[in-house]
């Protein structure tokens, strides 16, 4: 039987990595084709800028997002003179976890944007369907399994993101604290190693799972590649 903050924690966990995987897959689809299929300039700094979250220090992430919506920023200026100011609460925790899982939904994307063999195309373009049409009618089902792995894939990153989300949100019980943020607590409480045990063992489930789901689906992924 759970206890009520571990019920919580984990309903609490999967608002917020659905949230931030809804919310971030159509952004990531948009910048995996953009990146698979043109060729433009400041590319290279639109790749960099999109895997940075991979290779700083998440807090780092929740730093420079605290920072980008404090009210003494324009940006979270404007947010605050409309009452919209995300800091510290649950959406600051979608905000943090999708900005990290989205990386990887973009890689996972165009890995499989990028497997759709070049005369698709060719063919799509004799019969009249270019454009957003190719697009919906051609690129946008071959990737499908690209598609639901990268979804998987940032459910699982979301969820079991922490280093950003107490940096942005904090670790509020009932508000902002997720599985990850409980479980710390639980750590670095005395007597607290039986919670911390069972929380870790929550966290575990949906990671694993998620993973599990993304590999059987990356390995259903057609692997030829565009040259």
């Amino acid at each position: 039987m759970l206890e009520p903050f571990e019920i919580e924690a984990l309903a609490l966990s999967f608002k917020v990595a659905v949230t931030a995987t809804v919310i971030g897959l159509p952004f990531a689809v948009w910048v995996a084709y953009l990146l698979s299929r043109y060729q433009f300039r400041g590319k290279f700094i639109v790749e960099t800028i999109v895997h940075v979250p991979l290779v700083v220090p998440p807090v780092v992430v929740g730093f420079a997002l605290l920072v980008l919506f404090t009210p003494v920023s324009g940006f979270g200026r404007w947010l605050s003179d409309m009452g919209l100011n995300p800091a510290f609460t649950w959406v600051a925790a979608a905000i943090a976890s999708g900005v990290m899982a989205f990386p990887l939904m973009v890689r996972s994307i165009r890995q499989a944007f990028d497997a759709e063999p070049i005369e698709y195309g060719e063919i799509a373009q004799t019969l009249g369907v270019d454009g957003l049409a190719r697009f919906f009618r051609v690129s946008l089902p071959i990737a499908a399994p690209g598609l639901i792995s990268a979804a998987v894939l940032g459910f699982a990153r979301a969820i079991g993101e922490f280093g950003a989300t107490i940096t942005f949100a904090a670790n509020i019980p009932e508000l902002t604290q997720t599985l990850p943020l409980a479980l710390y607590s639980a750590a670095q409480s005395p007597g607290g190693e039986i919670a911390a045990f069972r929380l870790a063992l929550l966290s575990l489930i949906p990671a694993i799972g998620s993973l599990i789901v993304a590999e059987w689906l990356q390995r259903r992924t057609p692997g030829k590649t565009r040259s």
